[in-house]
């Protein structure tokens, strides 16, 4: 089930194996005059095809599709458009939850339990490009990372951020921006590849293994602001 987009309004593809939530998101969502459900899916097969061809701004995703794992379908839709953030929905409040969705490429997570505003907010900023979580989950996530990759005392974050090159602060500006590898190539007008080979840089230089942890080294460091406070 598909409907046509309108003109700036947030394109929003419904991937859960449920029909009667699906119908309750649609209510909720399509009173919302900037945004517009184009499709829905009730599992992996529907959400590739759908994502291919309607190309949706926000896919929210539930994690638990009958007999399959929606946390294995991220990379895959993520493959399928360049446009799409995911939004994760789940009834799991485990932290090893949300870290995985975020490692896997989703840029949000929202616990079935929140309010229906909760939702909205995290459609609207994620649409703008911004990573959402809750306070708790930002917090001990940055804890965590904080502890799992303390720099040597010679090298505190401050002197390690300060041996990114120009053109690789513009990279992690971007990745903050929400941006894949293939955005940022056409963004700074260079070839993906490129782009890799910065981000393997970045990496290395900042002790960080992969772009989670360098979103939240970026934030903790100025790098990219932090726009969000969510409850």
């Amino acid at each position: 089930m598909t409907q046509t987009k309108v003109q700036n309004s947030i394109g929003i593809l419904l991937v859960d194996d449920h029909a009667m939530i699906r119908s309750a998101l649609r209510l909720l969502i399509e009173k919302q005059p900037e945004m517009i459900v184009i499709g829905e899916a009730s599992n992996s097969e529907e959400a590739l095809a759908l994502t291919a061809s309607e190309q949706p701004e926000i896919i929210l995703l539930d994690l638990c599709l009958g007999a399959e794992n929606g946390m294995d379908l991220i990379p895959k839709l993520l493959a399928v458009s360049e446009i799409s953030q995911i939004i994760v929905l789940t009834a799991v409040t485990e932290d090893t939850i949300w870290r995985r969705a975020i490692q896997k490429g989703a840029m949000g997570v929202v616990c079935k339990e929140a309010s229906a505003d909760f939702l909205l907010r995290a459609i609207e900023r994620v649409h703008l490009g911004e990573l959402w979580l809750t306070r708790y989950a930002t917090a001990k996530l940055v804890n965590e990372l904080r502890q799992a990759n303390q720099p040597k005392k010679s090298e505190p974050e401050t002197d390690l951020a300060s041996q990114l090159s120009v053109r690789e602060r513009e990279v992690v500006d971007l990745v903050g921006e929400g941006l894949k590898n293939k955005q940022i190539a056409d963004r700074l007008y260079i070839s993906e590849t490129t782009v890799r080979h910065h981000l393997t840089s970045i990496l290395k230089k900042l002790h960080v293994s992969d772009r989670l942890e360098l979103l939240i080294f970026a934030y903790r460091n100025n790098l990219v602001s932090i726009k969000r406070q969510h409850g």
